[in-house]
């Protein structure tokens, strides 16, 4: 393994590391309300563009770093819709009624 390859892995790494503390968060947190449900979508599919390609060229770094990215956006994903909160309809009460 050159220098070169080396950097790539390195920066794969890098790039996938960096929502691992943001899905941690919101697991614990249960809480979504400043997660972007867009911008979540954006990293979705930006990183399945980049699954294709570098698995078309057969590029590990690219494969490895965008498959566990797309892993942790789809998680996400998941986390923005389980975790959202609930609002309860208020129905009037009539107090005519008694």
């Amino acid at each position: 393994m050159d220098w070169i390859e080396i950097v790539g892995h390195l920066g794969a790494l890098l790039s996938s590391i960096t929502f691992i503390p943001q899905v941690y968060k919101v697991y614990k947190s249960k809480s979504v309300g400043d997660l972007s449900l867009y911008m979540m979508l954006i990293v979705f599919s930006s990183t399945l563009v980049w699954l294709v390609y570098g698995i078309a060229l057969t590029l590990w770094p690219v494969i490895l770093a965008n498959g566990f990215i797309c892993f942790l956006s789809t998680l996400l994903i998941y986390f923005k819709f389980a975790f959202a909160k609930r609002t309860i309809p208020v129905v009037p009460v009539d107090e005519n009624l008694n």
